[in-house]
């Protein structure tokens, strides 16, 4: 990065500033309605234009950052890519798009990554590191790019949860890529947690706005696209940026298995997420919230620490991770059981 460290950061103040003007002025707007449904938390329609300020200062950002900056090839299919998930996004805000469409676009934006170069090419974990053929590997990075697309996307389902795993994942990713001195790296991650941010302050419960599916999807494609330059890059394994995204991959992915397992129709509206079972046990959305924030920083933490860590050090950490999620799966059950017995 060739600009000076106050300019950089005068940028990413500006995302945050952006964002959170545009979200004020949207929130007032009373437009594009999302009503209650049966898997909403919410009781009243709330304004989804939200993922509207998200995307406008990002990309105002990005903007001022060709004066400042000087990013790779990359940056220019993770753009195209962004743009076609933002557009179907969007349209599925306005007025529903099928199903079929809304998957061959995400399987698209996949396919620009890896055309850019950017496949998940090598499975490592400490102590193991194997390059995988190329079928695997493409079968995978597009698996990886439409999971993490659609998992956001069902986990946005709560007031702030969305935005503030945005600030936490991003934010980790952030300081690891400063860390390594991969300016350009820090810089772009820093700006999706600084207009996350914005955002957060009108969507703290009780929301006043809503991500929508525009910035939901566009957020959970995101991440997966910086993990996969992370790894790319080598400024850390692709578990790592896993870590840092935990609480939504972890809930989304167990949540999905279990209803498969239940013979569910998943396609289906729910509330069986961690974070729905809850509320839905009596726990209010401000507490599920701040417990969740604390989950997302420990995993934030802990995943720039993993960096600099050995190999048996990063295999404790994940172990001990594993061990936690079991137990955040147990008090869950817990909470409904109680919440049963009272009832009863």
């Amino acid at each position: 990065m060739n600009s000076p460290t106050p300019a950089i950061a005068i940028t990413v103040f500006t995302a945050f500033v952006l964002s959170a003007g545009l979200t004020l002025a949207l929130s007032r707007a009373g437009v594009m309605l999302d009503h209650p449904n049966a898997r909403s938390l919410h009781a009243k329609p709330v304004p989804r234009t939200g993922g509207l300020a998200v995307l406008a200062a990002v990309f105002t950002a990005f903007a001022l950052s060709f004066f400042l900056v000087a990013p790779s090839t990359e940056w220019a299919w993770i753009g195209a890519a962004v743009s076609l998930v933002a557009a179907v996004s969007f349209l599925d805000d306005r007025k529903e798009v099928r199903a079929r469409y809304r998957l061959a676009a995400h399987l698209l934006s996949a396919l620009l990554l890896v055309t850019g170069g950017m496949a998940w090419a090598r499975l490592e974990l400490p102590h193991l590191a194997w390059t995988m053929p190329n079928w695997l590997s493409l079968a995978l990075t597009l698996l990886f790019v439409v999971w993490m697309i659609n998992l956001y996307n069902f986990m946005d389902g709560m007031d702030g949860l969305a935005a503030g795993m945005a600030v936490f994942g991003f934010g980790a990713l952030a300081v690891i890529g400063w860390r390594e001195q991969a300016g350009v790296y820090a810089f772009a991650n820093a700006v999706v947690a600084a207009s996350a941010a914005g955002f957060l302050l009108g969507n703290f419960p009780p929301a006043r706005i809503f991500l929508g599916d525009l910035g939901s999807a566009t957020l959970g494609f995101a991440a997966a696209a910086s993990a996969l330059v992370g790894a790319k890059e080598g400024l850390f394994p692709l578990w790592v940026a896993w870590l840092a995204f935990s609480p939504f991959i972890v809930d989304a992915t167990s949540t999905l298995l279990r209803r498969v397992s239940r013979g569910e129709r998943v396609w289906e509206a729910h509330r069986s997420h961690h974070y729905q079972r809850l509320v839905l046990s009596g726990w209010s959305h401000r507490k599920t919230l701040l417990w969740s924030y604390l989950l997302m920083a420990a995993c934030a933490a802990t995943s720039v620490a993993a960096v600099g860590m050995t190999g048996q050090d990063q295999a404790l950490l994940l172990a001990a991770w594993t061990i936690i999620y079991l137990l955040i799966g147990f008090r869950v059950r817990l909470a409904e059981r109680t919440a049963g017995s009272v009832s009863a």
